[in-house]
């Protein structure tokens, strides 16, 4: 897959983190060979962070991260901050770029405390260095350059790519769980909130892990499903349908083949199936006037009978018989108070990279609020949870 057709979740994040006038946005436009980024002698010319898409190799396709001074001031610089540190939750590689004739300042401290309390691969990289004589460098974790002479940037890329293992990023949806030649049946539902002439993310996603495999995707609407697996011919190894399809194609699907959705394989794909599964069963004790999360990692707009702002609070209102209380969040935007929500229901997160999913699954856990998905919630309501997770291992 290449760079322009890599979606941005799939993609190893790297931040450019640091005070005013470290030089953030000068290193950025060295690393990418472009001038991504404005550059100024003017502090906190960076506002908002800015985002480029870029290949380091042996990593492959990542995004660049451009953000705004973390020693910015006053309401607005508040607000770029807290920018900043959204960024941190979809960080995989955390660059602290430092002024090498300052030093090392409390900022940057701060800064390298929520490296290390986020568990992000960093590396000190002390800017300007030809400005200060006899520059050395002590720190393994460390570099010195200057984006200005150009000077240590091919070492800079060197040492980036040392930080993580590209293995940790070949994760598989589905394909891991198939043999070439396997049958496998997408149930895809066209209706008032299906894109125009497109299919959905993790729907291209899946199709192609399969085709990787060298297994067959058969792909049907739930009201043709009947008619295809009759007219198969061979008994498929697994049917995979849009979580609102669930009732129907579970009724549908012969009890010896293999049932899920392209939720559920998104939460295994983020890492937080086990959480999830556990989480839903929190369903059986809501009461009246219990506030619950609903949040999705896109920002879409919303048909009449949008999944996550109408049909899941419907369904648990139904299944529950109690008067729920519903909050809504989408794209970046993720609550660092959790506590006054009584469950969290997440989207599959394919929009977000396994970083970030995982930031909001672990803010959940360390606030004791239980954290489950799209797919795991519908499945359970529709008493076919166990069905819709026999087929993996280790669970």
């Amino acid at each position: 897959m290449g760079l322009n057709s890599t979606p941005n979740a799939n993609r190893i994040h790297i931040g450019f983190f640091g005070m005013r006038n470290a030089g953030k946005s000068s290193v950025v436009n060295a690393v990418t060979g472009q001038d991504l980024a404005i550059v100024s002698e003017t502090k906190g010319t960076t506002t908002d962070p800015v985002y480029k898409s870029m290949e380091i190799l042996p990593l492959g396709a990542c995004t660049v991260i451009d953000t705004a001074g973390f020693d910015d001031i006053g309401e607005l610089g508040e607000m770029r901050i807290k920018k900043t540190k959204q960024v941190l939750n979809r960080t995989d590689i955390a660059l602290l770029i430092v002024d090498a004739t300052i030093g090392l300042s409390d900022y940057d401290n701060r800064m390298l405390e929520l490296f290390k309390s986020k568990e992000i691969p960093y590396l000190i990289v002390y800017n300007k260095s030809d400005l200060v004589p006899n520059f050395k460098v002590e720190n393994p974790n460390a570099i010195s350059i200057s984006a200005l002479k150009n000077q240590g940037i091919y070492e800079l890329k060197e040492k980036i790519t040392t930080l993580v293992s590209v293995e940790d990023f070949k994760l598989k949806i589905v394909g891991d769980l198939l043999q070439p030649n396997d049958f496998v049946v997408l149930v895809i539902p066209i209706d008032g909130s299906a894109p125009k002439g497109r299919l959905i993310l993790p729907q291209q996603q899946v199709i192609r892990d399969i085709l990787e495999v060298g297994a067959i995707s058969i792909v049907t609407k739930e009201t043709e499903l009947k008619q295809t697996l009759e007219n198969l011919g061979k008994k498929p190894k697994m049917v995979i349908t849009d979580s609102q399809a669930f009732k129907r194609v579970s009724a549908e699907t012969p009890n010896d083949v293999y049932l899920t959705s392209f939720s559920i394989l998104m939460a295994r794909y983020k890492g937080v199936l086990d959480t999830t599964v556990k989480g839903v069963r929190t369903i059986e004790t809501l009461q009246d006037g219990d506030t619950v999360l609903i949040s999705e990692g896109c920002t879409h707009h919303r048909q009449c009978e949008d999944i996550g702002t109408v049909k899941i609070p419907n369904w648990l209102k139904n299944y529950t018989k109690k008067d729920i209380l519903f909050e809504f969040t989408s794209g970046i935007g993720f609550p660092e108070d959790l506590s006054k929500y009584s469950l969290i229901v997440h989207c599959g997160g394919c929009m977000l990279n396994e970083r970030e999913v995982k930031y909001r699954m672990k803010s959940a856990t360390d606030q004791n609020v239980p954290f489950t998905n799209y797919g795991i919630a519908i499945a359970y309501m529709n008493g076919i949870l166990n069905r819709s997770i026999e087929i993996f291992p280790n669970l």
